[in-house]
């Protein structure tokens, strides 16, 4: 029997709105169960920090767990590979350091696709680098530091793990200011903060949740910061930008991520939710302590900010010849 246009396109919607209803409703009733969230390192360092309060406070606004789960390896590597190949179902998440972008540039035939694998969600807190000396240092200033370093090219040393965060703003820094340090590589930023509270090493590029303690202590000295502005927790200490390069700046961050393909609505649930957290008084109060500064950025936002990082520090490793493949 014919049927007028009407009668179609009525239908079409009608069928297109039946579609949309589970998907919808699903939405709406997540999370019907606990989230884990997957931080890729070792417990104790300051991503699973933040990563534990932040699913505290979580659990706390939607009524239902949010559950810390440590992988760690390979820098981070085998954390995310679990991730990536999740179900999409937003009940497996990704808490993601500066290393999650550091990965493309210095690690060969990663096992998932940085960013086809993944949806970004929000970036939830960022870390400026403290220029640390030991205690006994005859460097008062990063003035005086940057003078000993061109007049006296390889005797300054700087501790990092290799391909890490720290060891890419150390050299970012040396280049950026024509003076030669000499690279020290540890397996963790325990080690170099035990060489350097012993004076065995000149500088470490500390972030502020591992170094702060320390300065807090009088046990170890802060050059400078490598954030934009002052950080509210060492006030009297200068940032590099406005010492020795004008608008330098490096923060290490995190943030959440889910596996690609998870619906629309829950990551805009999950942002909402992890926005709320960051800037409950509660949290601010505990990142303040740790150094870390809250963002709870738009997923199209955090999406932005991960190509320019991965853009960034790319140039910076080759630049520098810094490269991990094997």
């Amino acid at each position: 029997m014919p049927q007028n246009h009407a009668t179609v396109s009525r239908r079409s919607v009608l069928a297109a709105a039946s579609l949309a209803i589970p998907l919808f409703a699903r939405a709406q009733a997540y999370p019907a169960q606990p989230v884990r969230m997957i931080v890729p390192y070792p417990a104790g360092g300051g991503a699973d920090a933040v990563a534990r309060l932040l699913a505290q406070h979580m659990s706390i606004g939607v009524g239902q767990s949010f559950v810390v789960e440590n992988k760690p390896g390979a820098a981070g590597v085998i954390g995310n590979d679990y991730v990536a190949k999740s179900p999409k179902d937003g009940y497996t998440l990704l808490y993601a350091g500066t290393p999650f972008a550091l990965s493309p540039a210095l690690v060969a035939k990663l096992p998932y696709r940085t960013v086809e694998d993944f949806a970004a969600v929000t970036q939830t807190v960022r870390n400026p680098n403290l220029v640390l000396v030991p205690q006994n240092s005859p460097f008062e200033t990063v003035q005086q530091l940057v003078a000993f370093g061109r007049a006296n090219p390889g005797k300054l040393t700087y501790g990092a793990t290799p391909g890490a965060s720290q060891h890419l703003a150390s050299a970012l820094f040396a280049s950026q200011t024509n003076m030669k340090m000499t690279f020290v590589p540890y397996k963790g930023g325990g080690q170099i903060l035990t060489d350097l509270l012993g004076g065995h090493i000149s500088t470490y590029f500390a972030n502020a949740a591992s170094g702060l303690p320390h300065v807090k202590a009088g046990k170890l000295r802060a050059l400078a910061t490598t954030s934009a502005a002052r950080a509210p927790s060492l006030p009297d200490v200068p940032t590099v930008s406005e010492t020795v390069i004008p608008g330098f700046q490096v923060y290490e961050w995190n943030g959440l991520l889910a596996p690609a393909g998870t619906p629309r609505a829950i990551v805009e649930r999950l942002q909402a939710e992890a926005h709320r957290a960051l800037r409950s008084p509660e949290m601010g109060e505990s990142l303040a302590k740790l150094g870390a500064e809250p963002v709870g950025s738009r997923p199209e936002e955090f999406a932005a900010y991960l190509a320019s990082e991965m853009q960034r520090w790319t140039a910076v490793a080759k630049a520098n010849n810094i490269d991990l493949k094997e």
